[in-house]
Order: C-alpha cells, then sequence, then structure tokens
C-alpha cells in the first residue's frame, strides 16, 4: 500500500508542477519583496516588463491549472469534475472582492465592474470561442438541453438581481438596508438547492448527451461519486491541493498587478474600465483555457458547465458576500448597472438561449458571441 501511494503522489507532483508551483509563489514573493521599489513613478518600460513578466508567469501557472482540472474530470466525472475548478476560481475571486472592499478607501462598485467584467468574458468571449474552435472541428456538437436550460434560468434571475433590480427598487443604485437582507438570504437559498440539486438527483443533467470521441477509454457506465471517492481518495485529494496551490498564485499576482496596469494604461490614454476586464480575464484564463479544449474534444456539455458553472458561482457568491459586508461595515454597494451594459446583458443572455436550445450547435452560433464581446469592447471605449 505505501508503495502505491508514493507512486501516485510522484505521478502527481511531477517536475513540471513543482516547477510551476516554484514559479508561481516565487513571483509572488518577488513582487511582495519589491513592492517598495513600485511604489514611486517607474519608467514607461520598467512598467510594462514587469507586467510582461508576471503575465507569463500567470500562463504558465494556468496550463498547470487546466492539467489537474482535466485529470480530475475525467476521475470524478461530470459535473462533479469541473465543479472542482469552478469553485476554485471563484471563491479566491470572492475572497479578493471582499478584501478590497474591507481595505481602506472606497470601492462601492467593485463588486458591479469585477462580476460585470466576468459575466460579458464568460457569455461571449469564452463561449463563443469555444463554440468557434470546436464548431469547426466537429459537425455534431450537442448539449443537455435540461442542464444548459438550468444554468440560463439561475443566470437570468442572479443577473437581473446583480445588475437590473437595483436600479428600479434601490437607492442611487444601491440596494436600502431593508432590500438588501432578502436579497442576500433568496440568493443564498438559490443558489444552495442549485448545487444541490446539480450534485445530487439532477447530476445526469449536467452530463455529455452523446460519447465523446476522447473522454474515456471505455463505453462502459462509470461508478458513483461516492466510490470513486472511496477508492481515489488520496489521489482526489491531492490533485486538488496542487490545483489551489497553483490557481492561489495567479489570483494574488493578478490582484497585486492591478495598480501597474492601471498605471501603464493611463499612460496610454486606455478607459480605466479596460483595466478591470483585463484583470477578469487573466483572472478565468485557467477555466477559459479548459472550456477551449473541452471545445476541441467535442466535449460541449464540458463547455456549458465551466462556462455558465463559472457565472452561476460568480454571481451566486459574490452578490451575497458582498451585500453581508456593505450591511456589517455599513458601506455602500452599488449594482446597478449603465443603460448600455444592461443592454448588452440582455442581448447576451438572449443570444445563449437561441443558441443553446438549438438541436446542434456551431460555429455560426460562436461567431455571434464573439461579435457581442467585440460590441461590448466597443462600449469600453466609447
Amino acid at each position: 500500500m505505501p508503495v502505491h501511494v508514493t507512486t501516485t503522489l510522484r505521478s502527481i507532483l511531477t517536475p513540471t508542477a513543482i516547477l510551476r508551483l516554484l514559479l508561481g509563489w516565487g513571483a509572488f514573493l518577488a513582487l511582495i519583496l519589491c513592492q517598495p521599489l513600485l511604489v514611486g513613478p517607474l519608467p514607461t518600460g520598467s512598467v510594462f516588463t514587469v507586467l510582461a513578466a508576471i503575465v507569463a508567469v500567470i500562463i504558465v501557472c494556468a496550463f498547470g491549472v487546466v492539467t489537474e482540472a482535466e485529470h480530475l474530470a475525467h476521475r470524478l466525472g461530470d459535473p462533479y469534475g469541473t465543479l472542482v475548478l469552478t469553485l476554485s476560481i471563484v471563491l479566491i475571486e470572492v475572497i479578493l472582492i471582499s478584501a478590497v472592499m474591507l481595505g481602506p478607501g472606497d470601492h462601492a462598485t467593485i463588486a458591479r465592474d469585477s462580476v460585470m467584467a466576468a459575466t460579458m468574458i464568460v457569455l461571449t468571449l469564452v463561449i463563443g470561442l469555444a463554440l468557434l474552435i470546436g464548431g469547426m472541428r466537429h459537425q455534431n456538437l450537442r448539449v443537455n438541453r435540461t442542464g444548459i436550460s438550468s444554468y440560463l434560468s439561475l443566470l437570468v434571475v442572479l443577473v437581473t438581481v446583480a445588475f437590473a433590480f437595483p436600479a428600479v427598487i434601490g437607492e442611487n443604485g444601491a440596494y436600502t438596508p431593508g432590500q438588501a437582507v432578502p436579497i442576500l438570504i433568496l440568493t443564498i437559498l438559490l443558489y444552495g438547492f442549485f448545487l444541490y440539486r446539480q450534485t445530487g438527483a439532477q447530476n445526469t443533467d449536467f452530463q455529455e448527451v452523446t460519447p465523446v470521441q476522447a473522454s474515456t477509454d471505455t463505453n462502459e457506465p462509470q461508478p458513483g461519486i461516492p466510490a470513486v471517492l472511496r477508492e481515489h481518495r488520496k489521489e482526489v485529494l491531492a490533485r486538488v491541493a496542487l490545483l489551489l496551490a497553483t490557481v492561489i498564485p495567479i489570483v494574488l499576482l493578478s490582484h497585486h498587478m492591478a495598480a501597474l496596469l492601471d498605471d501603464g494604461l493611463n499612460r496610454l490614454g486606455a478607459p480605466v474600465a479596460l483595466s478591470g476586464i483585463l484583470i477578469a480575464m487573466i483572472v478565468f484564463l485557467p477555466e477559459a483555457i479548459t472550456t477551449i479544449r473541452a471545445a476541441w474534444t467535442g466535449e460541449t456539455q464540458r463547455v456549458t458547465n465551466l462556462a455558465h458553472g463559472a457565472l452561476v458561482s460568480c454571481v451566486g457568491l459574490t452578490l451575497p458576500v458582498v451585500l453581508a459586508i456593505g450591511l456589517l461595515t455599513d458601506q455602500t454597494v452599488i449594482l446597478a448597472e449603465s443603460p448600455a451594459n444592461l443592454v448588452l446583458l440582455g442581448v447576451s443572455l438572449l443570444l445563449s438561449l437561441t443558441t443553446f436550445s438549438a438541436h446542434r450547435v456551431t460555429a455560426l452560433h460562436g461567431a455571434a458571441h464573439v461579435f457581442v464581446f467585440v460590441l461590448y469592447g466597443i462600449s469600453v471605449f466609447a
């Protein structure tokens, strides 16, 4: 038995995995130690050199996260495997938003800006690229319609509550304390019920509807999640720990490079909102890579599990947390979006409904999603 455990751990903690860990955490520590040097005004060349180095480290670590996520997905099966990656990234993002809100300064719109950027990136860019690439390679991309319908039903409700409803009933774009409490409780109940059903009675609604070319080596039915955890508990725990240890530096580096990015974009005369979009893209990079690779292999349901599942978790966790922080610290949490962004959100959700209600999804659907992301980009610069 000890030999088996040692072999398993050795196969997980490969030299490449260890190198990624050292690179990610080493870069984070170096950034902390050099922080005093980055406080004053830096030459433009130095700003972009440091930014390029940080992005390079993040990309290397992102591939490590993708590797572990794919191992877990194939070991646990959907939706459990993809849920591990989704919750890992989203929980850390929520913690970072909370840390910013609890820190010094006024951050009334941090949650709105972060979640809005993540929503548009995932619904339009990530989904669009995945369907475009997958549709060009495969002719028969199908999703489990009940599963995608569940995701989109929750997204319609959660996005409305997060961005549109406070503009209608709130004060200056924020919920009053009397409104925030029931919204907070209802959101927690809805998201909790979603997880309960997704991992329980309705878990088959989030599984592939057709055999996938490269998903398994056999067509035999897969064992249930309790049996898998009993048999492979140590391997699963080790991979989850390695995934978390690799993803945390990505988010921490993204957070610490925000000031440098703001400075760099300022010098270029770029819009302030572009900073939040770029950070959201970097934070969700592992999720995006995994989603596009799933589309490449024809795992269409896994595409939606990763993308739409991440959004449901992002809004379902962020909204109650920031409302609770606002209530406890007496901060104003502005959530209401601008008319232009509300229109883009509505178009994105409507496009998602029409795309995934089709008998099969195609590259043409993906092109339409990417087009909406371009419109979002235009609105940012406008």
